[in-house]
């Protein structure tokens, strides 16, 4: 067995060598800020006027919208205030994430003042390990950021779409033929855009008995659209 003087004697070594290895050791590097993604748009003219969708690399984000006291969707129905996380395609934001690498994270002057229709403010910004940067325009000259910018308020169109497909389901089933009769057609040439971002209420819908055959295959077709 060990003597208590050797004992006493190792103790002392590890009290003296435990410093010196904690200093010599490397310090563990911070872990990189997860990059996000950022539109802001505000319209007066348009119900709702203002909303923000947040995305992330992997496709998750949040989008959020004030309610409004007035305005009403496609077929009347007033569009409802929606703050909810939702998930676009990995080729999609991989896209947006693009935009801002090549264009300086969007640390640039963007709107073009020339004279063109009003289309709503769009705040594009871009915040990560890499740099960060903000530009507002309502008309870019720059193709990529402009296009870009179109595509978002797409996408916004589809999540307000969801969020009325969801109260007609609740309120007025009757109301969902049409509704969706829009959001196909709205698809179909560009107006709407990441259908993926509404597959829980297509689910819903393609599953429902209760809704009219016209709206469950409607939403099949959307989904089906979607997963390609």
């Amino acid at each position: 067995m060990m003597s208590a003087m050797r004992i006493k004697t190792a103790i002392r070594f590890l009290a003296l060598a435990i410093p010196f290895l904690a200093l010599t050791l490397p310090a563990q590097a911070p872990a990189a800020a997860d990059p996000i993604f950022q539109i802001d748009f505000s319209d007066p003219e348009q119900s709702p006027a203002q909303w923000t969708l947040t995305l992330h690399p992997d496709g998750t984000g949040h989008f959020q919208s004030n309610p409004e006291k007035h305005g009403a969707g496609n077929q009347g129905i007033a569009t409802p205030a929606v703050n909810r996380d939702v998930r676009l395609s990995a080729d999609y934001t991989k896209h947006a994430f693009d935009v801002a690498r090549t264009h300086k994270w969007f640390d640039m002057k963007c709107e073009s003042h020339l004279k063109v229709a009003f289309q709503g403010w769009k705040t594009l910004a871009y915040a990560g390990p890499e740099g960060q940067g903000s530009c507002t325009f309502n008309y870019s000259k720059d193709r990529d950021v402009e296009q870009l910018g179109d595509s978002l308020v797409a996408v916004a169109v589809t999540i307000f779409e969801g969020a009325r497909l969801e109260v007609l389901l609740d309120h007025d089933r009757l109301g969902l033929d049409a509704e969706m009769e829009f959001l196909t057609e709205a698809a179909a040439d560009g107006r709407a855009q990441q259908i993926c971002a509404i597959r829980g209420i297509l689910e819903r819908l393609a599953e429902d008995d209760g809704v009219l055959d016209r709206v469950r295959k409607r939403a099949r077709t959307l989904l089906e659209q979607s997963a390609t």
